[in-house]
């Protein structure tokens, strides 16, 4: 009977819908607080997703609608292929010539060919010294540094009969043009432009020190006045590199390149030379305190033992 009994229990009345409603809620957000946190910050990615990708799906859209010939497109700057055509314009206008000796044995000739258009100031320079067109010329002159780069040639001097024989024919040694074609090849021609076979004009000097203060007495009175160690170049001087020589880029403007006789140049490169001494304490303190006899030992470094004097040079046809 208790089993029969239990069988005829009337049954659970149901739950009204809004009770399930909340207990079917209630039962689905329960989640836990890292749960949580992983679904927030799930939100949160993708919704920046969302916005990282929506510019570039608007680019890409934009791209599409342009037409094939659309002329609002930014046009590449000319720039740079100008650079590399003024580099590049290295074409030879004219040709000179040097005749060189060592201890008054000749070593042979050398061809040099001048690049008139892209730098005809220096070119110009060159060509009248050459040719004594300026009243004055390299003939006879010396070589004064063998570097192990290059070797330099003295040019002329602003003071004394040269600068007399250049003014006599109206010439000047003012480097101005000089310095403007320099700045101009600096600007231009990235890289090293004193590579090998190059024949360089020197318009600057990098390594000379500032001027100093000091009083000079004129006139009764006394005057401040600036006392310069060293001379400004005049632009006279040379250099023809037997290697690549970065180091000339500060200082020496790029006017021509030996075309024949680069074996005579490599053998005025194994003339002895008097060796640097800098790393001597003795010079290192005369250079700290300004030492005139510290400059004027090291203009001597690196000079020939022997004469290398121009013998003969002109231009040729």
């Amino acid at each position: 009977m208790q089993s029969s009994a239990q069988f005829l229990q009337p049954p659970a009345t149901p739950l009204p819908p809004k009770q399930i409603q909340s207990t079917t809620i209630s039962k689905c957000i329960k989640f836990s607080r890292r749960e949580l946190a992983i679904s927030t910050s799930s939100s949160v990615l993708l919704l920046l997703g969302s916005q990282a990708i929506e510019p570039l799906n608007l680019s890409r859209a934009r791209a599409d609608e342009l037409p094939p010939g659309n002329t609002d497109k930014t046009e590449p700057e000319q720039e740079p292929s100008r650079k590399m055509e003024y580099c590049s314009n290295q074409n030879v206008t004219k040709k000179a010539f040097l005749e060189v000796s060592v201890d008054g044995e000749p070593i042979g000739r050398i061809v040099i060919g001048l690049y008139g258009d892209s730098a005809p100031f220096g070119s110009s320079r060159f060509s009248n010294l050459v040719s004594g067109a300026a009243g004055v010329s390299y003939g006879r002159k010396d070589f004064v540094r063998i570097m192990p780069n290059y070797v330099q040639h003295g040019g002329l001097r602003s003071y004394g009969v040269d600068a007399e024989l250049a003014k006599n024919t109206g010439r000047t040694m003012a480097i101005d043009n000089l310095v403007d074609e320099w700045e101009k090849q600096s600007e231009m021609c990235q890289g090293t432009k004193n590579v090998a076979t190059s024949v360089s004009l020197i318009v600057r000097d990098p390594s000379k020190p500032p001027p100093k203060m000091k009083l000079v007495a004129r006139g009764g009175k006394l005057e401040i006045d600036q006392e310069e160690v060293g001379k400004d170049v005049n632009g006279t001087e040379f250099t023809i590199a037997l290697k690549d020589s970065p180091e000339l880029d500060t200082s020496a403007l790029v006017i021509g390149s030996v075309l024949e006789g680069m074996d005579v140049v490599e053998k005025l490169g194994q003339v002895k030379t008097v060796k640097e001494n800098t790393s001597s304490p003795y010079f290192r303190a005369a250079k700290l305190i300004g030492d005139k006899r510290a400059v004027v030992a090291e203009r001597g470094f690196n000079r020939p033992y022997s004469k290398v004097k121009i013998t003969n040079c002109g231009l040729m046809e």
